[in-house]
C-alpha cells in the first residue's frame, strides 16, 4: 500500500525554507550579527573591566590608543566605557519605548479594527489629531514639562509614537475580522474579547512584529535628538545621544568623540530596519506560500 504525501508537512516545510531564505542576504546576516555584537556588550557592560565615570584630567583629550581604544572625553574619562554604556541606555530606551508604543497601538488597532462603527470613528480621529501634530513637538513638549531622566523619555516616546501601529494592526483586524473562523466564533457565541484574543491576535503578530522592529529605530532616532538637544538623558548617566550633545563643543580638537556615537547610531537604525525588511518579507513570502 502506497503512503500518502504528509501535505500539511510539507507545506509546512516549504514555507519554513522560504522564510529562511529573507535571513540569508548578506545585508540581514551583518545586520543580525552587528545588533548581536551590540546587544551582547550592552548586556555584559556591568561584568565587564570597564569604569565610565572615573575622572583623570592629565589624560583628557587623548586620541584613540591602546590604553584607550576610544580616546578619552574632557574629563579624562575612558571614551569607550562611555559609548559602551551609552548604547546600554540607549538600546533600553528604544527597547522599552517600543514595547510601550506597540502595547498602546496594539490595544487601539485591535479595538478599532474588531469593533467597527462609532467607536472605530472616534478612536481613528484620535490618532488622525495626534499625527497631524509633529511627533518631535509632541515628545519636546512633553520632555519640558515632565522631569527629564530615563523613565520620562521611556514614557513620553512610547506615549506619542504609537499612532502608526495602531493604523497597521487596524487594517490588518478588518481584513481578519471576515475570515471564515472568526465568523464562525461569533456565530457560535464566543465572547468578543476571546475571540480577538484566540483568533485575530495571533494571525496579526507578524504585522505586530514588523512594526516593533520599526518602532525601536524611531525610539532610539528620537532619544537621540531629545538628548543632543539636553532634553533626555542627563549627565552622569549618558546615551549616545547625549554623548553627541556633549562632544559638539570639541569637533575640531576631537571630532572622534561625535564621530563614534553618530556611527553607532547610524548602524543600529540601519541593523533594525534591515531586520525589518527581512522580516517583512519573510512574513509575506511565508504567507505566498
Amino acid at each position: 500500500m502506497t503512503a500518502m504525501p504528509d501535505v500539511a508537512a510539507t507545506v509546512d516545510a516549504t514555507s519554513l525554507v522560504h522564510r529562511a531564505r529573507s535571513f540569508r542576504s548578506v545585508s540581514a546576516i551583518l545586520a543580525i550579527a552587528f545588533l548581536a555584537v551590540v546587544g551582547a556588550v550592552s548586556l555584559l557592560a556591568p561584568l565587564l573591566p570597564l569604569d565610565p565615570t572615573t575622572t583623570d584630567l592629565a589624560i583628557r583629550w587623548q586620541p584613540p590608543s591602546a590604553a584607550h581604544w576610544f580616546g578619552t572625553d574632557e574629563l579624562g574619562r575612558d571614551y569607550f566605557s562611555r559609548v559602551v554604556y551609552g548604547g546600554r541606555i540607549s538600546l533600553t530606551v528604544g527597547i522599552l519605548a517600543m514595547a510601550a508604543a506597540t502595547a498602546i497601538g496594539v490595544v487601539v488597532g485591535l479595538v478599532a479594527g474588531y469593533a467597527g462603527g462609532r467607536l472605530d470613528d472616534a478612536l481613528m480621529r484620535v490618532v488622525d489629531f495626534l499625527s497631524s501634530i509633529p511627533w518631535m513637538v509632541l515628545v519636546i513638549v512633553a520632555s519640558v514639562f515632565l522631569r527629564p531622566g530615563l523613565w520620562t523619555i521611556i514614557v513620553v516616546i512610547g506615549a506619542f509614537s504609537w499612532m502608526a501601529t495602531a493604523r497597521l494592526v487596524r487594517a490588518e483586524t478588518l481584513s481578519l475580522r471576515e475570515r471564515a473562523y472568526v465568523g464562525y466564533a461569533r456565530y457560535i457565541g464566543v465572547r468578543r474579547a476571546l475571540v480577538v484574543w484566540r483568533h485575530v491576535l495571533p494571525d496579526a503578530a507578524p504585522t505586530i512584529i514588523v512594526a516593533a522592529t520599526a518602532s525601536i529605530s524611531t525610539a532610539i532616532l528620537t532619544e537621540s535628538a531629545l538628548s543632543f538637544l539636553g532634553l533626555g538623558i542627563q549627565p552622569p548617566m549618558a546615551s549616545w545621544g547625549s554623548l553627541l550633545e556633549t562632544a559638539q563643543g570639541a569637533l575640531q580638537t576631537a571630532p572622534y568623540l561625535a564621530l563614534i556615537p553618530g556611527i553607532l547610531i547610524l548602524l543600529t537604525v540601519l541593523s533594525f530596519n534591515v531586520l525589518g525588511d527581512a522580516l517583512r518579507q519573510s512574513v509575506s513570502e511565508g504567507g505566498a506560500s
